[in-house]
Parts: C-alpha cells; sequence; structure tokens
C-alpha cells in the first residue's frame, strides 16, 4: 500500500495504557498509522497542527484542556479543520457526546469496541462519512430529553427542506445508516444518502453527525 493511502491517526487521552491498547490495535493494519499522542486537548491542538492527521480519536474528560473544547478549537482552525475527530466514550458519560457533537465531531465510538470495528471506524471517517452507533445514538436522545430544556431552538431551520428530506434527516438523527435508511423506506442507499447530502446543504452542516444536532436542537428527534 502507498503511502498516500496510509490513514495518519491522532490518540488523545489522559491515560497512557489506553492510548497504548488503541495504537497497538490500529498498527495491526497496514493502512493505519499512529503519527502522535497526547495527553490532553492542548496538547492534542499542537500535535495536530504538526501532524495533520486524518483522524484524531478524541477522549472528552482530560486535565488542562477537555475533548469538547479541544475539539471546537481544532474544527474552527482553517490549519486543521479538515481533520475528522471522533470522541472516545463510555456509556457512563454519554451526555457529553452531544456536546463534542455540537462543537464538531464527525462521530463517536464506544472504548470497549472490537479491534476490528475499531479499525473499520476510523476507515469510515477518513473516507468522509460520520460515525454514530445507534445504541449510543438512542441513549443521547434519552439523556436530552431528560436532562435538558426540551424546548426545540429555532425548528423553522427546518423549513427548508422537503418533508422526505424531514423524514430521512429525522432516522439519521436516530442513528440510522444509509442501508437502514433504504430498508426502513423503501429506497435504495443511494437516493437515501441524496436526501442526506441535500439536507445537509440546505442547512450548511458539515457532515452526516451535525445533522444529528440539528435533529435534536429543532425537535425533528423524539425518542424511540
Amino acid at each position: 500500500m502507498s503511502a498516500a493511502t496510509v490513514i495518519r491517526v491522532l490518540l488523545v487521552d489522559d491515560q497512557v495504557l489506553v492510548r497504548a491498547g488503541f495504537r497497538a490495535l490500529l498498527e495491526h493494519s497496514d493502512d493505519i498509522e499512529v503519527v502522535g499522542e497526547a495527553a490532553h486537548g492542548a496538547e492534542a491542538i499542537t500535535l495536530a497542527h504538526q501532524h495533520q492527521p486524518d483522524v484524531i480519536l478524541m477522549d472528552i474528560r482530560m486535565p488542562l484542556m477537555d475533548g469538547i473544547e479541544a475539539t471546537r478549537r481544532l474544527t474552527a482552525d482553517a490549519r486543521t479543520s479538515s481533520c475528522r475527530i471522533v470522541v472516545l466514550t463510555t456509556f457512563d458519560h454519554d451526555e457529553y457526546v452531544f456536546d463534542a457533537l455540537r462543537a464538531g465531531a464527525s462521530g463517536f465510538l464506544l472504548k470497549a469496541i472490537e479491534p476490528e470495528e475499531l479499525r473499520g471506524g476510523v476507515r469510515v471517517i477518513a473516507g468522509g462519512e460520520s460515525l454514530l452507533s445507534p445504541s449510543v445514538t438512542r441513549r443521547l436522545i434519552q439523556d436530552f430529553v431528560t436532562r435538558r430544556d426540551p424546548r426545540p431552538t429555532a425548528p423553522e431551520r427546518l423549513d427548508v427542506l422537503t418533508d422526505r428530506e424531514r423524514e430521512i434527516m429525522g432516522l439519521v438523527g436516530h442513528g440510522l445508516s444509509n442501508d437502514e435508511i433504504g430498508e426502513q423506506l423503501y429506497v435504495s442507499p443511494a437516493t437515501a444518502k441524496t436526501h442526506v447530502n441535500r439536507a445537509m446543504t440546505k442547512l450548511g452542516a458539515r457532515d452526516r453527525a451535525q445533522l444529528v444536532v440539528l435533529a435534536y436542537e429543532t425537535g425533528l428527534v423524539e425518542p424511540l
């Protein structure tokens, strides 16, 4: 495999053993290279400027600067805005994931993920897609309903969408993939993807994960 096709990954976690474990799992594959490790958000920003990784695996709760603030700064900085950020989470701290997505993260992974799922997730993110686990997404929805102000923010933002685009955006908000949306609505995955892309364009969303945030904030998504 040529160097041009290798996915460059930056690991960000305050626990050395966690970083070592993820490095070992990722570098088991020839198409993934870990270019750096950071113990907190501020160090992640410095290393991201230095190495320009394709994907950043970002823990949320860290000293000095947490993963949410680091994500916000990295996605707002023209030097690193093209880096795709995946937040690492556990079921115990789901409430922070929504804030990370709002800050610009393109998806999330459970820390207890299987090795092949981890490597596959990195490839999905590097390929320009978002990574949204349906099980965690449903937990996020429940958290949003029970812990946050349930009143929607600016629901009129969705007025630019067609009925079909709103329907598909709602399914995206529940974490469904294009294949799953196609099965539910009896359309092809390509058709589902077209509607998703049109919704992103109309709403100015940078990626699929941002559609999830908007689905929450505008009141489009309700608990399953």
